[in-house]
């Protein structure tokens, strides 16, 4: 499905990594930008199974827009025990929809179905917002923080160039029980700051990036219990493909990295991430 933020994905995915040793899950995938196919194609199946190839054997499909979370809900619903979805107007596209309380209508009947335990992506963004439209991007992000709340779902936070404001907008009218911080990438005082705060950081392939040093000193600081690990395909493939379409069975590049970083067994660490998702996310089953 086809719409503006398929972008850069004219590019030859990332070869295959070795499996990990145990199985874990990826937090955040936008499998529909990656093959731009429906939810029941061959196309999709095959990044799911590329993924379980590798031990990468659940995947949390994020929401952008109306349109784009119906397609989570149908791929969740597809493939029990596989994919939970997560529903939202991504902060870009909140400020410029024709109507946006007819599209956070069509997200909250969304996120009654079953399969969805999360809203999200959601946010604030002001690198690609100009700052007369940033007004109307907080005020979505409240309304999705509202409907976290009143569903008892898991929010998943796109926080991009705007650290202070959504930390203050969280302050300012209370977090969801469950909140992450989806590509985790604020400095290691935004980092004890959500651990604090009892936030949940997730960490992309942004953390193998040469010039991504302060995310590898953060991700040492997390404790297990607050620790996810995301691909955000089809961008941010981990080093040494960066560049390449990226897919969910990267997360076993980057679990190798994060286990690094943190001076861990690999085996043990995607165990305790898995185990986050379950606790966050709910069951795959």
């Amino acid at each position: 499905m086809a719409d503006r933020h398929n972008r850069d994905i004219e590019r030859e995915p990332a070869p295959l990594p070795e499996p990990l040793p145990v199985p874990t899950v990826d937090a955040h995938a936008h499998i529909e930008i990656v093959t731009n196919e429906a939810p029941d194609s061959d196309a999709v199946r095959k990044v799911l199974d590329d993924a379980k190839s590798v031990n990468v054997d659940r995947i949390v499909q994020v929401g952008y827009s109306a349109e784009q979370s119906q397609w989570c809900v149908d791929l969740a619903n597809a493939y029990p025990g596989r994919v939970l979805a997560a529903v939202a107007l991504h902060p870009n596209e909140a400020p410029i929809v024709d109507d946006l309380e007819a599209d956070w209508a069509i997200i909250e009947k969304l996120a009654q179905d079953p399969r969805v335990r999360a809203i999200g992506e959601t946010g604030l963004d002001y690198f690609r917002t100009p700052p007369e439209l940033q007004k109307r991007q907080q005020e979505s992000f409240k309304w999705h923080i509202d409907l976290a709340k009143r569903t008892n779902k898991a929010l998943v936070i796109h926080d991009r160039d705007s650290h202070d404001d959504v930390l203050s907008v969280l302050q300012e009218v209370g977090a969801p029980e469950k909140t992450v911080f989806h590509c985790f990438s604020g400095d290691v005082e935004m980092a004890k700051t959500c651990i604090d705060r009892g936030y949940i950081l997730s960490f992309a392939g942004t953390l193998t990036f040469k010039n991504a040093p302060a995310l590898r000193e953060a991700v040492k600081l997390v404790p297990h219990d607050q620790l996810l690990v995301e691909t955000d395909s089809p961008f941010l493939a981990p080093t040494p493909h960066r560049g390449a379409l990226n897919t969910p069975a990267q997360i076993a590049n980057i679990v190798r990295a994060m286990a690094v970083e943190r001076g861990e067994d690999v085996a043990e660490l995607a165990t305790a991430l898995s185990k986050n998702a379950e606790r966050i996310f709910g069951s795959f089953a």
